[in-house]
């Protein structure tokens, strides 16, 4: 069975990514679908952090840990390593793709659009937020990451 290579891409690394590469490798592992899983930011405000103590929260209550993780920031290597680099938000995808180097193999695209008929628009970004907005968040990953893994499921 294929192996997928999925780097989920914030713009800090520590509120979105993380939760997205969490539930992903849930999601995933309730499919029998293999990943292999890592996220980055678009910036390197965070480098070394782990995620947001909102995100750990949030996704503790899903029985998911992602307490260690490490905040990191996209590499140019990424998009020769991953088959699927998928941004939270239209900015991180406008500047993942201003990096991406011509002939990497990385499909980079919109999480919540990774497909023509799939629209499930940005993850907002729940930092300046309560609670509450990483509740949203980690429900809307799951949805995202459902679809995602079962189009990958398609694809074998």
């Amino acid at each position: 069975m294929k192996t997928y290579k999925v780097l989920t891409v914030c713009l800090g690394n520590i509120c979105r990514s993380p939760a997205a590469q969490g539930i992903l490798e849930k999601t995933a592992a309730n499919h029998n679908v293999f990943l292999e899983l890592d996220s980055a930011g678009t910036a390197a405000y965070h480098v070394g952090n782990p995620p947001d103590p909102r995100s750990i929260a949030a996704l503790h209550q899903a029985n998911i840990d992602i307490s260690n993780q490490k905040a990191r920031q996209v590499r140019e290597e990424d998009f020769h390593y991953f088959d699927w680099i998928v941004a939270m938000d239209k900015a991180n995808l406008m500047n993942l793709r201003k990096i991406q180097p011509k002939g990497s193999r990385a499909h980079v695209v919109m999480f919540g659009e990774f497909t023509d008929d799939v629209h499930f628009g940005e993850v907002d970004d729940p930092y300046y937020g309560g609670e509450e907005g990483f509740s949203a968040m980690r429900e809307h990953l799951a949805n995202i990451s459902e679809s995602f893994v079962l189009h990958l499921k398609t694809q074998q």
